[in-house]
């Protein structure tokens, strides 16, 4: 198991939540997606997959739903 956790900014409601769910959903490998929406602020994602995920395709994911990632990085390091 491998979790990742994306630093958002351009969220502002429900749909953008759905919309970064629905493409990082697409990536092989992944499980769970938890995103807590900060409107007017960085949101974050975090992500469970089965595998290390590739934080180039996850970046590309959150920008194909129209945010973009302040920071992407492995869950518990800095």
């Amino acid at each position: 198991m491998s979790t990742r956790k994306v630093d958002i900014s351009g969220m502002a409601c429900g749909h953008c939540i759905a919309s970064v769910t629905e493409e990082l959903s697409t990536l092989e490998g992944v499980g769970n997606i938890d995103v807590v929406l900060n409107k007017g602020g960085v949101s974050a994602a975090t992500i469970t997959a089965s595998r290390e995920l590739d934080p180039d395709k996850v970046n590309e994911a959150v920008v194909e739903a129209g945010s973009h990632v302040i920071n992407n990085k492995p869950e518990g390091k800095v």
